[in-house]
């Protein structure tokens, strides 16, 4: 709850250019958005935990227990990458801990503003991303 406080109070407040690159104030904005997508990760997982857990009925119909057996491995499969991200989401609150949270893992370059906001676990560039994405296509394709 405490996390969902902090990004009340940092509601009205987005990074800009103008401002210094991960002051105290944007750090603590990604601080906070990060926490609550965890904890949105979290609460899906137990939703579905208890979804998983009341739908274990043996259905009579071969079909209805195909359907839900597909259902149940799809839904497993979400969480697997939902649990993931939470790793990832872990990692980038350890660089936001340690001041390297933010900067481009290839280049040491700040990753811009509006790449952090849409993918807050960004450790790449725009540019390095792409390099990285022409790599793997190149290796991929061979």
């Amino acid at each position: 709850m405490k996390d969902g406080l902090a990004l009340e109070k940092l509601k009205n407040y987005r990074p800009t250019e103008k401002e210094p690159f991960m002051n105290e104030r944007q750090r603590e904005y990604f601080r906070a958005k990060l926490l609550a997508w965890k904890d949105e990760i979290l609460r899906e997982a137990k939703i579905t935990l208890q979804t998983l857990q009341e739908e274990n009925v043996n259905h009579p119909d071969l079909a209805d227990r195909a359907s839900s057996e597909t259902d149940r491995a799809i839904e497993l499969r979400a969480r697997d990458r939902q649990r993931k991200l939470i790793s990832k989401i872990d990692a980038a609150l350890q660089r936001i801990e340690d001041n390297t949270y933010g900067y481009c893992e290839e280049t040491g370059e700040p990753i811009s503003l509006k790449r952090l906001e849409a993918r807050p676990i960004a450790t790449l560039s725009v540019e390095a991303q792409e390099r990285h994405e022409k790599r793997e296509r190149v290796y991929r394709d061979e």
